[in-house]
C-alpha cells in the first residue's frame, strides 16, 4: 500500500498509469496484485501484464531494468553498445523508446530498429553490429494484456544465469523513481546515441536464413496460406517465401496487419487451433497445399496441412521430427552433411528425436527447457570453432533453427524450411501428414500433448509452488497405471533409474520427470513465462491406437497427479 500510494502521488509520464491508479483506489485485492512484488528479471528477462505498478510492465519497470543492464555493462566495458528491436504488442515501440532513451543517458549506444521485426532479427542484429547487449520487447505468444522484456548477450543469446543475476543485483540497488537516467529522444538521436538500424542489417538477416535453404523451390507449384497473427513476422516472412521462389501465397486479411489486440486470436498462439481459425476459414476457400502461421514475435511456427480434403495440424514436435529427418536426408544426399553432426532437443521434446537421429548418425544432445540452452550449445561449437557441425534445433513449444547466424529460435528460417519439405514430399505425391505417419511406422509411435493448468496472481503462485514441493516430496509409484521406474528432479540434480542413482550435469531447474514401465514418460514444470503449470505427456506404444490410449489415461489421472 506505501508503494501505491507512492506511485499514486507521483507525476508520471504515461498518463494510462496514473487513470489506472486511481481507478483502482480504495481496492485493496487490485493494488495488491499490482504492487505485491517486482517483476522478476531472469535469463528470460521480464514479462508480466501492461500497466500500474512493480507487479506490472510499464515504462518504469522497463527504464529500471534497462538501467540495471547500463549499470551492469559500463562496469564491464567502455563505449558499450545495445540493439533493439520490438514487436507488435501494445506500447511495445514505447517500451523500446524508453530503453534506448535510458542507455543513451548513460553513455550506451543504443541500435533500434525503426519498424517492428522479428526476435531472431535482434539476436543477428546483436552480432552482426558486435554489440554487447541486445533487448527485444515482446511478450512472444503471450495474450493481448502482456507485454515482455527479453535481454540478449553479445553473442546474441538470452542471457545466461550468471549474467542475469548480475544485471538484477544492479536492479535491485535501484530506486525505480530516483535512481534511474533517462534522455529526451529527438536529443540521443540527434546527438548520434540513439540509431536506427538499417536496411542492409534486415538483408544481410534474410540472406543469413537463405543461406540455410534445402531446396530448389524456383519450379515449384506449391500454394500457402500465411498468417503472421497481427505481429511482426509479415515483411520477412513474405520476403523469404519470394526468394526461394514460393511465389503463389495469400495472407489472411484479419490478421495480415500489426494490432496488439489481437482481435481475432485472443491467445495468439500458433500451437492453439482456435488462433489458426480465421487461416483455416481462408484455407477452406482457396485450397492451398499447407497454411503456415507465425507468432507476433516471429519465433513460433505452426502448420496445417491438407491431407485427404481436410487441413490437420502438425503440433511442435511432429514438425521438428519432420525436419530433422529432411534436412538430415537431404544434406547427405547432396553431399553437405558436416562431418560428426549435432542436433539439438529440450528435455521435454520427444523422444522420437533419438531415434530419428541415429538412423542419419547425427549426435542429439538433450537441454533444459528454453531456447537460450539451444543457443548456449551453439556458442559452444563455435568456440570450438566447429558451428558448422550444428545442423537443426528444436523445442516441442513450436520453435526450430538450423543455422547458428541467430542464437534463438526463429519462424522466418522454419517457415522457408516447412514449405521447402512440403515441396519436397510434394514431388513424392505425399503430404507432410504422409510423412510423419511413415516416420512413426519406421521408429514407433510417440504421441506427445500438453496440459496446462492456470494459477493467476500471488495465491496461484503459491499453489505452484506447493504442488512441486509436494511431488518432489513424494514420488509417485504409479500413474496411470503404470509403475513408475524412473525420475528426475532437476532442481536439485538428482536422477533415479531403477536403485541407481545418478547426477544430472544440466543446470537446476524447478522440473520433475518420471518414466514408466511401458516406455511412456510425464514431465511437470511451471512455465517461466505465464501462470502456469505445464504438463508433458509422451506416450509410446505399438500402435497409434495404443498411444493414445496411454495419453488418455494421463489425461485422466492429470488432476489427481496434481492434487487439483
Amino acid at each position: 500500500m506505501t508503494e501505491y500510494e507512492r506511485w499514486h502521488s507521483m507525476q508520471l509520464d504515461d498518463p494510462d498509469l496514473t487513470e489506472e491508479l486511481n481507478a483502482i483506489e480504495g481496492n485493496a485485492e487490485e493494488i495488491n496484485d499490482r504492487f505485491y512484488r517486482e517483476l522478476e528479471f531472469g535469463t528470460g528477462g521480464l514479462r508480466g501484464v501492461i500497466g500500474a505498478g512493480t507487479n506490472r510492465i510499464n515504462i518504469y519497470t522497463v527504464r529500471k531494468a534497462t538501467q540495471g543492464l547500463a549499470n551492469y555493462l559500463n562496469k564491464k566495458t567502455a563505449q558499450a553498445s545495445v540493439a533493439i528491436a520490438y514487436d507488435s504488442r501494445i506500447k511495445s515501440d514505447v517500451f523500446a523508446k524508453a530503453a534506448a532513451e535510458v542507455l543513451a543517458a548513460n553513455g550506451i549506444t543504443a541500435h533500434l530498429y525503426p519498424q517492428l521485426m522479428p526476435t531472431p532479427a535482434l539476436s543477428f542484429a546483436v552480432r552482426y553490429l558486435k554489440c554487447d547487449a541486445g533487448i527485444c520487447i515482446t511478450a512472444s505468444h503471450n495474450p493481448a494484456k502482456y507485454n515482455g522484456y527479453k535481454a540478449y548477450g553479445s553473442d546474441g543469446c538470452q542471457v545466461a544465469l550468471e549474467m542475469a543475476d548480475a544485471i538484477l543485483a544492479e536492479i535491485n540497488r535501484l530506486d525505480i523513481f530516483h535512481d534511474v537516467k533517462h534522455m529526451d529522444y529527438d536529443a540521443a538521436v540527434a546527438q548520434g546515441s540513439i540509431k536506427a538500424i538499417g536496411e542492409d542489417v534486415v538483408t544481410a538477416f534474410l540472406n543469413a536464413v537463405k543461406s540455410q535453404s534445402i531446396l530448389d523451390c524456383s519450379d515449384s507449384d506449391l500454394k500457402v496460406v500465411y498468417t503472421p497473427l497481427n505481429g511482426s513476422g509479415k515483411m520477412c516472412v513474405t520476403r523469404i517465401f519470394d526468394m526461394i521462389g514460393i511465389k503463389d501465397v495469400t495472407i489472411v486479411p484479419e490478421q495480415s496487419e500489426p494490432d496488439g489486440n489481437f482481435p481475432t486470436c485472443p491467445y495468439p498462439n500458433p500451437e492453439f487451433k482456435e488462433a489458426l481459425q480465421k487461416g483455416l476459414e481462408l484455407c477452406e476457400n482457396i485450397q492451398p497445399d499447407l497454411l503456415v502461421a507465425t507468432d507476433p514475435d516471429c519465433d513460433r511456427m505452426g502448420i496445417a496441412v491438407r491431407h485427404d480434403g481436410t487441413y490437420q495440424l502438425l503440433n511442435g514436435n511432429e514438425v521438428g521430427v519432420l525436419l530433422l529427418d529432411f534436412i538430415a536426408r537431404n544434406r547427405i544426399a547432396n553431399g553437405t552433411m558436416p562431418k560428426n553432426p549435432v542436433a539439438i532437443k529440450t528435455i521435454v521434446s520427444t523422444d522420437l528425436t533419438d531415434s530419428v537421429a541415429q538412423e542419419y548418425g547425427v549426435e542429439l544432445r538433450s537441454v533444459l527447457t528454453g531456447f537460450k540452452y539451444i543457443g548456449d550449445q551453439i556458442a559452444g561449437l563455435e568456440a570450438n570453432g566447429e558451428e558448422n557441425r550444428y545442423i537443426f534445433g528444436f523445442e516441442e513449444s513450436y520453435g526450430y533453427l538450423s543455422g547458428s547466424y541467430v542464437r534463438d529460435k526463429d519462424a522466418v528460417n522454419a517457415s522457408m524450411l516447412v514449405c521447402e519439405m512440403a515441396v519436397d514430399y510434394k514431388k513424392q505425391g505425399k503430404t507432410l501428414v504422409d510423412a510423419i505417419h511413415d516416420i512413426y511406422e519406421k521408429h514407433g509411435y510417440f504421441l506427445n500433448e500438453l496440459m496446462n493448468f492456470t494459477f493467476e496472481g500471488q495465491d496461484g503462485m503459491n499453489k505452484m509452488q506447493e504442488i512441486m514441493e509436494r511431488l518432489r516430496n513424494y514420488t509417485p509409484t504409479k500413474i496411470a497405471g503404470f509403475t513408475v521406474i524412473g525420475w528426475s528432479d532437476y532442481k536439485t540434480s538428482k536422477r533415479l533409474d531403477g536403485t541407481m542413482e545418478s547426477e544430472i550435469t544440466l543446470p537446476k531447474s524447478n522440473v520433475l520427470e518420471y518414466r514408466l514401465e511401458n516406455g511412456s514418460k510425464l514431465i511437470v514444470r511451471p512455465s517461466g513465462t505465464e501462470p502456469k503449470l505445464k504438463l508433458y505427456l509422451s506416450a509410446k506404444g505399438q500402435t497409434r491406437e495404443a498411444s493414445q490410449e496411454v495419453i488418455r489415461a494421463f489425461k485422466n489421472c492429470a488432476n489427481e497427479l496434481l492434487g487439483i
